[in-house]
């Protein structure tokens, strides 16, 4: 591995490592709700239990009613769904939004091992970029952390309905799973739907405050990464800055109706910001 690359690696790790101590001591899995059930045994029906897990095998056989047993696994797989299209090379606080999706990421993977749980990681565009299972131990952890900051996409479109779907595809079992994306995207709704009723899903939104509110900065020339596109904006008039205002607002309201439709709780993180207070404030909603 190239010096460059190790010493970016390593710089991450240490940061991600002190935030995921910072943070998550404690209330980790307190947070995460998305903990699996495991199979533990039968027992004879008693009131109040819950219909829906008689075993009609065991109750035919001794005509009487019986119902599966369930434990909490005391291992939680941790999924995290990584947005490498081309619209997360930018940035204009100090980091791009790819290199703030590499330190959330990491943090929470290193709160995932801290935890004894295994983390795996999906990095899409318009199409699966990469899958890397779910496993545990420092080395993986650094392999993730190396693919976040190294990895260069095949695709600079969006598709998240895509990614959640071969997520659901790929991960049979109930887990915790982090979406990080800006959510540049329109057509994911169904597929949101589908992931929110099966795992435990969180939106973490990574956006630039440039995105938000469009300075005025004369005429500036914009580059679109995704359609590769090349536009001149007047950033000097006020109608043309209330317009673009007004469509990242509209967006925005977009997006936070559709995860509350579904359930799904949502981080807001801008590049150049801190963003444990989000992520804190996140805990504190699920706990």
């Amino acid at each position: 591995m190239d010096e460059e690359i190790i010493k970016k690696v390593r710089k991450i790790e240490i940061k991600a490592r002190g935030l995921s101590q910072q943070m998550f001591s404690g209330e980790y899995h307190s947070a995460f709700k998305g903990r699996g059930m495991a199979f533990s045994e039968v027992r004879e029906y008693q009131y109040g239990d819950d219909v829906r897990n008689i075993d009609w095998n065991v109750t035919a056989r001794l005509a009487h009613p019986y119902v599966k047993i369930f434990e909490e696994e005391r291992e939680l797989t941790v999924m995290l769904l990584v947005d490498v299209s081309g619209s997360n090379r930018f940035g204009t606080h100090n980091q791009f939004k790819e290199e703030l999706a590499a330190e959330v990421a990491a943090t929470l993977a290193f709160s995932a091992i801290a935890n004894n749980d295994k983390v795996g990681v999906i990095l899409f565009s318009d199409r699966i970029e990469k899958f890397i299972p779910p496993k545990k131990g420092r080395s993986h952890i650094l392999r993730i952390i190396r693919e976040l900051i190294t990895f260069r996409p095949e695709s600079n479109g969006t598709d998240i309905g895509q990614a959640l779907k071969y997520f659901s595809n790929v991960i049979k079992r109930r887990c915790t799973a982090f979406l990080l994306s800006d959510f540049y995207d329109s057509n994911y709704s169904e597929a949101l739907k589908l992931v929110a009723g099966k795992h435990d899903l969180v939106a973490l939104r990574l956006i630039d405050r440039s995105e938000q509110q469009l300075e005025e900065l004369g005429m500036v020339k914009f580059y679109d990464p995704e359609s590769t596109e090349t536009v001149w904006v007047d950033t000097g008039s006020a109608a043309v800055r209330r317009m673009v205002n007004a469509r990242h607002a509209e967006h925005e309201r977009e997006v936070e109706t559709l995860m509350k439709r579904y359930g799904v709780d949502m981080a807001t993180m801008w590049t150049g910001d801190d963003f444990v207070k989000p992520l804190r404030t996140l805990l504190s909603r699920r706990s």
